[in-house]
């Protein structure tokens, strides 16, 4: 079972993202705070766990958090601000939503850019090893998981409904023979040579 917290003294938020290494469609993040007692032998990191476990996992994670939230970045702000700011602003949009103020943050991964005042550790593989940010990977990677397969409808060709905008030679067959849409990231190289799309 993982962690059920890093600081027994205070009220944690685990963070974590999705999407960022896709050539198409937003990043997600969420923030997850859990009672110190909560446990759940089932909660693990979201890319160990199958598409339906991370859906029947979602609920309870939504309804068992003493707070939770969504955030997201567009492929337009990615292509600003690059994506691993759009991973921080992301992050920091979930923070904003949640309806607890957390004394301490725990992020999935080695970089993160200060939220407000409040104490953060950077935790490599933390999504495997803490219950707060399994929570926000599972909530972040389903949240992205709908819009892209919504957003499949609207353009069929890419296969997003499987891909889920990630770099699969299916996608990027898909972009040599159509080109690329208003949803993915210009700032990417989708293929190999620039030459090939038409932009």
């Amino acid at each position: 079972m993982l962690k059920a917290f890093y600081d027994k003294a205070a009220m944690e938020a685990g963070c974590d993202e999705a999407g960022r290494g896709c050539l198409a469609g937003p990043v997600y993040a969420a923030a997850v705070i859990f009672a110190k007692d909560y446990r759940n032998k089932w909660l693990d990191d979201s890319k160990k766990l199958s598409d339906a476990n991370r859906y029947e996992l979602r609920p309870e994670i939504m309804e068992k958090a003493v707070a939770w939230a969504v955030g997201v970045v567009s492929e337009k702000e990615i292509d600003e601000i690059n994506i691993l700011n759009a991973s921080f602003l992301a992050m920091h949009r979930a923070l904003d939503q949640l309806k607890k103020t957390p004394e301490l943050l725990l992020i999935d991964g080695n970089r993160f850019k200060a939220y407000r005042t409040i104490p953060h550790h950077c935790i490599v593989k933390g999504d495997a090893n803490y219950l707060s940010i399994a929570a926000a990977s599972i909530l972040a990677k389903t949240g992205r998981d709908d819009f892209m397969k919504e957003a499949s409808k609207d353009f069929p060709q890419y296969g997003w409904e499987h891909n889920m905008g990630y770099p699969t030679s299916a996608h990027r067959e898909a972009i040599r023979k159509y080109g690329i849409s208003p949803l993915h990231r210009l700032s990417y190289r989708p293929l190999p040579s620039q030459l090939e799309l038409n932009l």
